[in-house]
């Protein structure tokens, strides 16, 4: 078979050789943009840095065991460094005196980086309406995605980490997204 013959081996007598070639490969082949291919292949691949502190912590065990199995959603193995992290995960009760750390966890983790709130007491100090306790992480860092409940249950955090992943898909190089919650100001004293 000569190289000719082996290009146009599924031609049909009435088209040419490239629509023959076309009609082969056209399902084949995908055409997008580089940004949409970037953030297709972020979203599924998330490296989370669980910063566990309190209760919530037993439900965030749960939800990373074998039954739920984050691996689908693209949140495998914690990295407990933050250097190699881009999710941070906070789960359970700050104090006032744990966040200085949770601040400068959060900034020295890499661009892109995403929080999310992991139960009330994360999200809004919880029933600890005290001098303690932080009344919501969000006044010291941004928060990305609030998931609910005391503990929240596995599908909550399941549902959150989809809508995390929407907001990834959805992202663009260099505008910053709308969404996030909170001033991430400094801390004062």
């Amino acid at each position: 078979m000569t190289r000719e013959e082996f290009l146009v081996a599924g031609r049909r007598p009435e088209e040419d050789d490239t629509a023959a070639v076309s009609r082969a490969l056209a399902d084949s082949f995908a055409v997008t943009r580089l940004s949409d291919a970037i953030n297709w292949a972020r979203k599924y691949s998330f490296f989370s840095y669980p910063f566990v502190t309190a209760c919530c912590g037993m439900e965030f065990m749960a939800v990373s065991g074998a039954r739920f199995d984050l691996d689908r959603f693209g949140l495998s193995l914690p990295r407990f460094t933050p250097r190699q992290a881009d999710l941070m995960m906070v789960v359970g009760t700050i104090t006032h005196r744990q966040a200085p750390i949770l601040l400068r966890v959060y900034e020295q983790m890499a661009e892109p980086k995403w929080v999310m709130s992991f139960g009330a007491c994360t999200s809004s100090g919880g029933p600890y309406n005290n001098y303690a306790v932080v009344q919501g992480i969000d006044t010291i860092i941004p928060v990305d995605i609030y998931v609910p409940g005391c503990p929240p249950h596995p599908e909550a955090v399941i549902d959150g980490l989809l809508k995390l992943q929407e907001r990834v898909q959805r992202e663009r190089p260099g505008v910053p997204y709308r969404g996030r919650h909170g001033s991430g100001r400094p801390l004062e004293g």
